[in-house]
Protein backbone atom coordinates (compact mmCIF):
# COMPACT_ATOMS: atom_id res chain seq x y z
CA UNK A 1 0.00 0.00 0.00
CA UNK A 2 1.16 3.58 -0.92
CA UNK A 3 1.88 6.19 1.90
CA UNK A 4 -0.45 8.48 -0.04
CA UNK A 5 -3.17 5.47 1.13
CA UNK A 6 -2.24 5.12 4.89
CA UNK A 7 -2.46 8.56 5.63
CA UNK A 8 -4.99 11.73 4.08
CA UNK A 9 -3.07 14.58 5.00
CA UNK A 10 0.37 15.36 7.31
CA UNK A 11 -1.31 17.32 10.64
CA UNK A 12 0.76 19.49 12.78
CA UNK A 13 -0.69 16.81 15.40
CA UNK A 14 0.91 14.44 13.47
CA UNK A 15 3.81 16.32 13.60
CA UNK A 16 4.26 16.42 17.11
CA UNK A 17 2.93 12.97 17.81
CA UNK A 18 6.07 11.80 15.09
CA UNK A 19 8.05 12.80 17.88
CA UNK A 20 6.20 11.25 20.41
CA UNK A 21 7.45 7.59 19.09
CA UNK A 22 10.97 8.84 17.60
CA UNK A 23 9.79 8.41 14.00
CA UNK A 24 11.87 11.31 12.07
CA UNK A 25 10.35 14.06 10.22
CA UNK A 26 11.26 14.36 6.45
CA UNK A 27 11.38 18.13 4.72
CA UNK A 28 11.62 19.67 1.74
CA UNK A 29 11.48 22.84 -0.11
CA UNK A 30 9.06 23.55 -3.44
CA UNK A 31 8.02 26.59 -4.72
CA UNK A 32 6.10 25.55 -7.82
CA UNK A 33 3.01 22.78 -8.89
CA UNK A 34 5.18 19.98 -10.33
CA UNK A 35 8.18 19.74 -7.79
CA UNK A 36 5.25 19.81 -5.23
CA UNK A 37 3.32 16.72 -6.71
CA UNK A 38 6.13 14.92 -7.17
CA UNK A 39 7.60 15.56 -3.34
CA UNK A 40 3.83 14.71 -1.82
CA UNK A 41 3.94 11.17 -4.43
CA UNK A 42 7.03 10.46 -3.00
CA UNK A 43 6.34 10.94 0.72
CA UNK A 44 7.65 13.85 2.13
CA UNK A 45 5.85 15.05 5.65
CA UNK A 46 6.20 18.58 5.01
CA UNK A 47 6.66 20.69 2.28
CA UNK A 48 8.21 23.70 2.69
CA UNK A 49 7.15 26.88 0.67
CA UNK A 50 10.63 28.76 1.69
CA UNK A 51 11.54 32.31 0.95
CA UNK A 52 14.74 31.03 -0.49
CA UNK A 53 12.76 31.09 -3.70
CA UNK A 54 14.36 34.67 -3.86
CA UNK A 55 17.52 32.17 -4.11
CA UNK A 56 17.35 29.02 -5.94
CA UNK A 57 13.99 30.55 -7.94
CA UNK A 58 14.91 33.87 -8.68
CA UNK A 59 18.45 34.40 -7.96
CA UNK A 60 18.69 37.11 -5.38
CA UNK A 61 21.56 37.18 -3.18
CA UNK A 62 19.68 37.04 0.06
CA UNK A 63 16.09 36.39 1.07
CA UNK A 64 15.07 39.79 1.57
CA UNK A 65 13.69 41.02 -1.57
CA UNK A 66 10.70 38.31 -1.83
CA UNK A 67 7.56 40.15 -1.07
CA UNK A 68 4.43 38.50 0.76
CA UNK A 69 2.19 38.66 -2.95
CA UNK A 70 5.37 36.50 -4.16
CA UNK A 71 5.31 34.04 -1.49
CA UNK A 72 1.64 34.22 -2.06
CA UNK A 73 1.62 32.77 -5.82
CA UNK A 74 4.33 29.97 -4.92
CA UNK A 75 2.80 28.57 -2.22
CA UNK A 76 -1.03 28.13 -3.62
CA UNK A 77 1.05 26.87 -6.60
CA UNK A 78 2.70 24.04 -4.09
CA UNK A 79 -0.82 23.52 -2.57
CA UNK A 80 -2.62 22.60 -5.38
CA UNK A 81 0.56 20.09 -6.06
CA UNK A 82 0.17 18.28 -2.62
CA UNK A 83 -2.95 16.38 -1.48
CA UNK A 84 -0.61 14.38 1.19
CA UNK A 85 1.87 16.48 2.71
CA UNK A 86 1.60 19.28 5.46
CA UNK A 87 2.37 23.10 3.40
CA UNK A 88 4.33 25.13 5.54
CA UNK A 89 5.17 28.92 3.79
CA UNK A 90 7.77 31.22 5.63
CA UNK A 91 6.03 35.24 5.98
CA UNK A 92 8.43 37.33 3.97
CA UNK A 93 10.83 39.69 5.34
CA UNK A 94 9.00 43.12 7.01
CA UNK A 95 5.64 41.50 7.24
CA UNK A 96 6.14 40.42 11.03
CA UNK A 97 8.89 41.77 12.47
CA UNK A 98 7.21 44.95 13.34
CA UNK A 99 3.36 45.26 14.69
CA UNK A 100 1.89 42.55 15.79
CA UNK A 101 -1.20 43.33 13.97
CA UNK A 102 0.40 43.98 10.48
CA UNK A 103 1.84 40.74 11.53
CA UNK A 104 -1.93 39.34 12.25
CA UNK A 105 -2.52 40.40 8.54
CA UNK A 106 -0.34 39.47 6.99
CA UNK A 107 -0.23 35.99 8.32
CA UNK A 108 -4.24 35.82 7.75
CA UNK A 109 -3.83 37.33 3.83
CA UNK A 110 -0.97 34.08 3.43
CA UNK A 111 -3.79 31.61 5.00
CA UNK A 112 -6.41 32.82 3.21
CA UNK A 113 -5.01 32.92 -0.23
CA UNK A 114 -2.90 30.42 -0.60
CA UNK A 115 -4.43 27.40 1.53
CA UNK A 116 -1.37 26.60 3.13
CA UNK A 117 -1.35 24.43 6.56
CA UNK A 118 1.10 26.53 8.88
CA UNK A 119 3.75 29.54 8.77
CA UNK A 120 7.35 29.54 9.40
CA UNK A 121 8.65 32.87 11.27
CA UNK A 122 12.15 33.57 12.31
CA UNK A 123 13.00 34.74 15.75
CA UNK A 124 12.60 34.25 18.98
CA UNK A 125 11.48 36.78 22.02
CA UNK A 126 11.76 39.67 20.06
CA UNK A 127 8.76 39.27 18.17
CA UNK A 128 7.02 36.21 21.05
CA UNK A 129 3.72 38.78 20.61
CA UNK A 130 3.71 38.65 17.06
CA UNK A 131 3.52 35.06 16.94
CA UNK A 132 1.10 34.66 20.06
CA UNK A 133 -1.38 36.92 18.05
CA UNK A 134 -1.21 34.87 14.64
CA UNK A 135 -1.31 31.47 16.72
CA UNK A 136 -4.35 32.44 18.65
CA UNK A 137 -6.31 33.18 15.83
CA UNK A 138 -5.81 29.32 14.46
CA UNK A 139 -2.77 29.73 12.49
CA UNK A 140 -0.26 27.23 13.38
CA UNK A 141 3.09 28.35 13.83
CA UNK A 142 6.64 26.95 13.63
CA UNK A 143 9.72 28.80 15.12
CA UNK A 144 12.89 29.52 13.15
CA UNK A 145 16.12 29.60 15.39
CA UNK A 146 19.91 29.69 14.34
CA UNK A 147 21.04 31.55 11.63
CA UNK A 148 18.00 33.03 10.25
CA UNK A 149 18.52 34.12 6.73
CA UNK A 150 15.99 37.02 7.20
CA UNK A 151 18.90 38.74 9.42
CA UNK A 152 21.73 37.97 7.10
CA UNK A 153 22.95 41.92 7.23
CA UNK A 154 23.02 41.48 10.90
CA UNK A 155 25.24 38.80 10.90
CA UNK A 156 27.39 39.42 8.14
CA UNK A 157 27.82 36.38 6.61
CA UNK A 158 26.46 32.47 6.72
CA UNK A 159 28.56 31.40 9.34
CA UNK A 160 27.41 29.12 11.91
CA UNK A 161 25.18 30.34 15.09
CA UNK A 162 25.43 29.81 18.50
CA UNK A 163 29.01 28.55 18.66
CA UNK A 164 29.62 31.14 21.81
CA UNK A 165 28.09 30.06 25.41
CA UNK A 166 26.18 33.65 25.27
CA UNK A 167 24.48 32.84 22.01
CA UNK A 168 23.78 29.16 22.71
CA UNK A 169 21.90 30.52 25.73
CA UNK A 170 19.88 32.75 23.45
CA UNK A 171 18.77 30.03 21.76
CA UNK A 172 17.88 27.99 24.38
CA UNK A 173 15.65 30.47 26.02
CA UNK A 174 14.32 31.60 22.19
CA UNK A 175 13.78 27.34 21.88
CA UNK A 176 11.58 27.34 24.81
CA UNK A 177 9.58 30.87 24.72
CA UNK A 178 8.46 29.50 21.20
CA UNK A 179 7.24 26.32 22.47
CA UNK A 180 5.35 28.09 25.10
CA UNK A 181 4.11 30.61 22.72
CA UNK A 182 2.47 27.51 21.23
CA UNK A 183 4.81 26.93 18.34
CA UNK A 184 4.37 23.37 16.67
CA UNK A 185 7.48 23.03 15.87
CA UNK A 186 10.48 24.72 15.45
CA UNK A 187 13.35 24.78 12.93
CA UNK A 188 16.90 25.07 14.00
CA UNK A 189 19.55 26.30 11.21
CA UNK A 190 23.20 25.98 10.81
CA UNK A 191 24.13 25.82 14.58
CA UNK A 192 26.80 22.97 16.66
CA UNK A 193 25.30 19.84 16.36
CA UNK A 194 25.60 19.23 20.14
CA UNK A 195 23.90 22.20 20.78
CA UNK A 196 21.17 21.34 18.61
CA UNK A 197 20.50 17.94 20.36
CA UNK A 198 20.34 19.37 23.70
CA UNK A 199 17.44 22.04 22.63
CA UNK A 200 15.56 18.88 20.75
CA UNK A 201 15.98 17.05 24.05
CA UNK A 202 14.36 20.05 26.17
CA UNK A 203 11.36 20.30 24.28
CA UNK A 204 8.27 18.58 23.87
CA UNK A 205 8.05 19.68 20.70
CA UNK A 206 9.71 18.24 17.52
CA UNK A 207 12.66 20.58 15.75
CA UNK A 208 13.63 20.29 11.89
CA UNK A 209 17.48 20.82 11.20
CA UNK A 210 18.95 22.08 8.20
CA UNK A 211 23.34 22.09 8.94
CA UNK A 212 22.54 21.23 12.83
CA UNK A 213 23.04 17.44 13.15
CA UNK A 214 21.84 14.12 13.26
CA UNK A 215 20.11 14.99 17.01
CA UNK A 216 17.17 16.57 15.46
CA UNK A 217 13.67 15.35 15.36
CA UNK A 218 13.60 16.13 11.51
CA UNK A 219 15.76 17.45 8.88
CA UNK A 220 14.98 19.80 5.54
CA UNK A 221 16.89 20.75 2.18
CA UNK A 222 16.24 23.41 -0.05
CA UNK A 223 14.86 20.96 -2.55
CA UNK A 224 17.28 22.25 -5.54
CA UNK A 225 20.23 21.89 -3.66
CA UNK A 226 19.12 18.26 -2.61
CA UNK A 227 18.54 17.52 -6.17
CA UNK A 228 21.98 19.16 -7.25
CA UNK A 229 20.31 21.45 -9.75
CA UNK A 230 22.12 24.76 -7.86
CA UNK A 231 25.60 24.58 -9.56
CA UNK A 232 29.01 25.30 -7.21
CA UNK A 233 27.03 25.77 -3.98
CA UNK A 234 28.07 22.31 -1.37
CA UNK A 235 28.03 23.49 2.18
CA UNK A 236 29.00 20.93 4.60
CA UNK A 237 25.96 19.62 5.64
CA UNK A 238 24.54 19.26 2.05
CA UNK A 239 24.15 15.78 0.70
CA UNK A 240 23.20 15.80 -3.32
CA UNK A 241 21.19 13.05 -4.35
CA UNK A 242 21.07 13.63 -7.65
CA UNK A 243 23.18 15.79 -10.17
CA UNK A 244 20.13 17.52 -12.05
CA UNK A 245 21.89 20.61 -13.03
CA UNK A 246 24.67 18.22 -15.55
CA UNK A 247 21.25 16.12 -16.44
CA UNK A 248 19.69 19.14 -17.78
CA UNK A 249 22.41 20.83 -19.67
CA UNK A 250 22.96 17.12 -21.44
CA UNK A 251 19.73 16.58 -22.23
CA UNK A 252 19.32 20.52 -23.52
CA UNK A 253 22.42 20.31 -25.37
CA UNK A 254 21.30 17.41 -27.16
CA UNK A 255 18.11 18.71 -27.70
CA UNK A 256 19.65 21.72 -29.40
CA UNK A 257 21.51 19.57 -31.30
CA UNK A 258 18.47 17.44 -32.62
CA UNK A 259 16.69 20.45 -33.81
CA UNK A 260 19.84 21.99 -35.32
CA UNK A 261 20.28 18.44 -37.35
CA UNK A 262 16.81 18.44 -38.24
CA UNK A 263 16.64 15.54 -36.45
CA UNK A 264 14.13 16.40 -34.06
CA UNK A 265 11.37 16.42 -34.70
CA UNK A 266 11.34 12.90 -36.49
CA UNK A 267 8.61 10.94 -38.45
CA UNK A 268 6.81 9.53 -35.87
CA UNK A 269 6.61 12.89 -34.18
CA UNK A 270 4.55 14.65 -35.94
CA UNK A 271 0.89 14.93 -37.26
Amino acid sequence: MSVNKIIKRVTTSLIKEMKGRGEKISMLTAYDYSMARALDEAGIDIILVGDSAANVFAGYETTLPITLDHMIYHTASVVRGATRALVLADLPFGEYQGSVEKAYEAAVRMMKETGAHALKLEGGVEIIDNIKKIIHAGIPVCGHLGLTPQAINQFGNFGVRAKEEAEAEKLKSDALALQEAGCFAIVLEKIPAKLAEEVSKSLSIPTVGIGAGNGCDGQVLVVNDMLGMTKDFKPKFLRQYANLYEQITTAASQYIADVKSSEYPNENEQY
